[in-house]
């Protein structure tokens, strides 16, 4: 435990509490609000802050807007190509956002392939990815699977006596789903929406592909490594990205603890067929959605083939250039990332079945405060933890490199380490919840130590467990920008995140080899998880489960 927690407060809350001290001392180490004064004073951070939120705000109207009809069509009806549909609809999440806002770019853009197109046939376009639109427009059609996907286990879970009464009471139709129907999955809905809203405001990738700053991690970003790591409003906006976390996940608390949600009766609900009129709008509203948010995939894929794409509705010429650039000629970009994540996915199994197994088998003092520390960075921006690690690690010499922390590749392990290390405990937790103490307590009868206990009949219980934790930690490390960026040493020690953002931002290395990194990068997170549901089942939710 003692260990456990030296570890983690080192790795995560000490980092955070310098950022936390820089911006409320002045010069001469005394307390003080006046940096924060000075953030609200300034016109840019005030407008900065205003669009965070608001973006916040716009990704989950228009996410619920397409995601609440799909999970309730996926969950409610039954029709052809319904799996499908189920399928289809997680795509997004495969696909980096940053990634997909360089696609955006090529068909919805100012000299993209539907604006090319408007202005052939009616002499007019439309500035689908100017300013905040573009970065809304972005971050709706990745983020929205969260709302869906929390959103329809809500709905099965839901007790269908409760509709039933309601519908011979004369209840029906959208006066039963406002009634009884929205209010019982509000639970999945409010978990998917605070997802995506913290999501939103953490994104840095989107809004610095888009070359649209006015945002508070894109100004945290820009404070750090322009002006110095000695920059306080850095740090101030750094710590208001933490509070707008923290207080959203609050919030959503205190309103769900506001009223009663459990049922008697779960997942009974029997999926009605539909035909006709009906059969045909939902499959329409369906086909609509799917169509749009699978664009980005379209839009990567054709990019990472083409040689010239330019003013043009498809690329001019296709070549394999680009792959043969990334696999052979700069193929650190992908061997770095398979040993940084895997390394990191390593090492959040192991801590954080360490973690789970303090949490449900022991009794010791600081089991709680273990828990919310390794849980801490669920709600932690990559930006502060990034910022954090600058200011704590830039001195502090590597053991055996002879130079500090931060220039060598293992901050990075480091940081994807502790940024990913909620997802694998509680998968680890989940695991552990399910072995009954009596299985161990059997082998410690017959003769086994603790130790021996855990090795031969514990972890073999809890392995399906520690995998899928590892995986979803190794898929989502693999395209982490946020911190990414920051931490880099040097060029050459970059992962695929880096390299893509590196491509995108210049034209002289050519925008088709970044595209062809955002296509490996699909696959690895594509892998990545069918990998999880191939362990983990219908069970893989849980490692989200917080």
């Amino acid at each position: 435990m003692a260990a456990l927690l030296a570890l983690l407060v080192l790795f995560i809350l000490y980092p955070v509490v310098r950022v936390l001290w820089v911006s409320l001392s002045d010069e001469e180490g005394k307390l003080t609000l006046l940096h924060f004064a000075n953030f609200f004073r300034r016109p840019l951070f005030r407008e900065a802050l205003w669009n965070s939120l608001l973006s916040g705000v716009l990704v989950v109207l228009f996410g619920s807007l397409m995601a609440v009809p799909l999970a309730y069509f996926s969950v409610r009806y039954e029709f052809r190509g319904k799996i499908l549909l189920q399928t289809l609809a997680t795509l997004p999440l495969v696909i980096p956002p940053f990634v997909g806002a360089v696609a955006l770019q090529l068909i919805l853009g100012r000299s993209g392939m539907v604006n090319l197109l408007l202005m052939r046939w009616f002499d007019w376009s439309v500035p689908f990815m100017e300013g905040l639109t573009g970065v809304v427009l972005v971050q709706t059609l990745h983020f929205f699977p969260f709302i869906m996907l929390n959103t329809a286990v809500s709905l099965s879970n839901i007790d269908p006596s409760m509709e039933e009464m309601a519908q011979n009471m004369g209840c029906r139709g959208l006066r039963l789903f406002g009634r009884i129907t929205l209010p019982l999955m509000l639970p999945g809905y409010i978990a998917g929406s605070l997802l995506t809203f913290i999501r939103v405001i953490d994104d840095l990738g989107t809004p610095l592909m888009l070359n649209y700053k006015n945002l508070l991690a894109p100004q945290a970003y820009l404070r750090i490594t322009t002006i110095g790591i000695d920059d306080v409003d850095g740090y101030v906006i750094c710590v208001i990205l933490v509070i707008l976390s923290l207080v959203s996940l609050a919030a959503a608390r205190k309103y769900l603890g506001l009223a009663e949600y459990a049922t008697v009766q779960r997942g009974a609900v029997a999926a009605r067929p539909v035909h006709g009129r009906k059969r045909f709008l939902v499959l329409l509203f369906c086909g609509l959605v799917l169509g749009i948010s699978l664009l980005p995939h379209m839009g990567i894929f054709l990019l990472s083939f083409s040689k010239v794409w330019s003013f043009s509705i498809l690329p001019a010429t296709y070549t394999l250039d680009n792959y043969t650039e990334i696999l052979f000629r700069v193929p650190h970009f992908v061997r770095n990332t398979l040993l940084y994540t895997i390394l990191a996915a390593g090492l959040d199994v192991i801590l954080g079945a360490a973690i789970a197994f303090l949490l449900l088998r022991s009794r010791i003092w600081g089991r709680n405060l273990l828990d919310a520390i390794a849980t801490l960075p669920l709600a932690i921006p990559g930006v502060v933890l990034a910022v954090g690690y600058l200011r704590v690690f830039h001195g502090w010499d590597f053991p055996g490199a002879g130079a500090p922390l931060t220039s060598t590749w293992f901050i990075l392990v480091i940081a994807y380490t502790m940024r990913r290390l909620p997802y694998t405990v509680r998968a680890s937790y989940a695991a552990l919840q399910q072995v009954h103490v009596s299985l161990e307590e059997s082998a410690q009868n017959l003769g086994a130590n603790r130790l021996k206990t855990f090795y031969k009949v514990t972890l073999p219980l809890i392995t399906g467990g520690l995998v899928a934790g590892g995986l979803i930690a190794f898929i989502t490390s693999s395209v982490e920008l946020s911190s990414t960026i920051m931490l880099v040493p040097r060029f050459e020690l970059g992962p695929i995140s880096y390299g893509i953002y590196v491509y995108m931002q210049s034209a002289a290395l050519g925008r088709g080899a970044g595209a062809a990194l955002g296509v490996v990068a699909i696959l690895l997170v594509s892998l990545g998880t069918y990998l999880t549901h191939r362990v983990f089942g219908g069970r893989a939710g849980s490692a989200f489960r917080v």
